[in-house]
């Protein structure tokens, strides 16, 4: 598995359109904290328990449609994610990125995230709902 600063991954998202940008995130994180721009959420925990998703290798192979489609990896801060491209690998997915610093990056000293990193921080493109 590649590991990608955010500034990294949104230039191989330029680069190559048909790169499958991946928010593993819950449905909450993903619509009310924000995700990237065309970020396709699929959980790899679910809540209200936070077990992991098992479904999540053929919901991303739908969506993929197949395993050699590049596939980038995000989650809240670059640790889930790395579990859930280590099960796709496991799955036979030969082409898995991690977007390292995920979506709002690590914890400040004060606890606070999205002042040390992440996708958000670095000014790359998100919405929220």
């Amino acid at each position: 598995m590649e590991h990608l600063h955010p500034k990294q991954a949104f230039e191989v998202l330029q680069a190559n359109p048909n790169t499958l940008l991946i928010d593993c995130r819950t449905e909450d994180e993903f619509y009310y904290v924000g995700h990237p721009t065309d970020a396709v959420n699929i959980e790899w925990n679910i809540s209200p328990d936070f077990e992991v998703n098992p479904n999540f290798c053929d919901s991303v192979l739908r969506m993929a449609g197949r395993r050699d489609r590049q596939v980038i990896l995000i989650c809240r801060s670059g640790k889930r994610s790395v579990d859930a491209g280590l099960a796709l690998e496991r799955d036979g997915f030969t082409n898995v990125s991690n977007v390292l610093e995920g979506f709002e990056g690590d914890l400040d000293p004060q606890h606070h995230r999205g002042t040390l990193g992440g996708w958000r921080m670095h000014g790359l493109p998100w919405r929220q709902l």
